[in-house]
């Protein structure tokens, strides 16, 4: 599948970075969001992506992501987007359609329990979801595009949340989560994928492998 012509492309832009502007995060009251998720607040697999956020409000972190990861994906070329290391690991194309269904996930769950819901919600099976998703048959500016909005939906829902509902907790995959280590988990998921791309993906194409 091509690109979109240039004209189009500039003006979806356009639209995108609109809507992130939109819904950057607006705290009237001026509350800093940098109070880190303790052990409690999720199983300890997680603090695998939790322990990668750097300190600081953790709104501001995710919104410097809706910057900086188009950027790096944007280094990538269209056909080189459906490149994999080996023959049993995702393409380039797919790990960003997981990211994009991961933080779908996160803010789905995050939002379930700050909204005072405590029914447990299911588990997600990333392979089953990738299956499905069709990520090859799509464009690479499709999938960019696609965390730009995402983004800057995670950006509106954590940017307004009242304050008391950041320690609410409910059960995800028998595992508990407050809506504070969700949002780590979505900004530290995401940290974790753009290493492995550098690494894994980008240093071999660089390489010409």
């Amino acid at each position: 599948m091509s690109e979109q012509p240039p004209s189009n492309r500039h003006a979806l832009d356009t639209i995108i970075l609109g809507a992130i502007v939109t819904g950057m995060p607006k705290r009237g009251n001026g509350a800093v969001m940098n109070k880190r998720p303790e052990r409690l607040e999720a199983a300890e697999y997680y603090f695998t992506y939790i322990d990668k956020v750097p300190e600081g409000d953790i709104c501001r972190i995710l919104e410097s992501q809706s910057v900086e990861i188009p950027a790096l994906l944007e280094q990538i070329p269209e056909a080189q987007s459906e490149y994999r290391y080996a023959a049993d690991k995702w393409s380039i194309r797919e790990v960003v359609a997981h990211v994009n269904d991961c933080e779908r996930l996160f803010v789905f769950r995050a939002f379930w329990f700050a909204r005072g819901f405590n029914t447990p919600l299911p588990s997600f099976d990333q392979n089953v979801a990738l299956k499905e998703a069709g990520a090859n048959q799509r464009s690479w500016r499709g999938h960019i595009d696609e965390f730009r909005v995402i983004r800057a939906a995670t950006l509106s829902f954590f940017g307004n949340l009242p304050p008391e509902t950041w320690d609410r907790r409910g059960i995800a995959s028998d595992n508990p989560f407050s809506v504070r280590a969700l949002a780590y988990i979505t900004a530290g998921h995401v940290v974790h994928h753009a290493e492995l791309l550098r690494e894994r993906y980008l240093a071999d194409i660089s390489h010409g492998r």
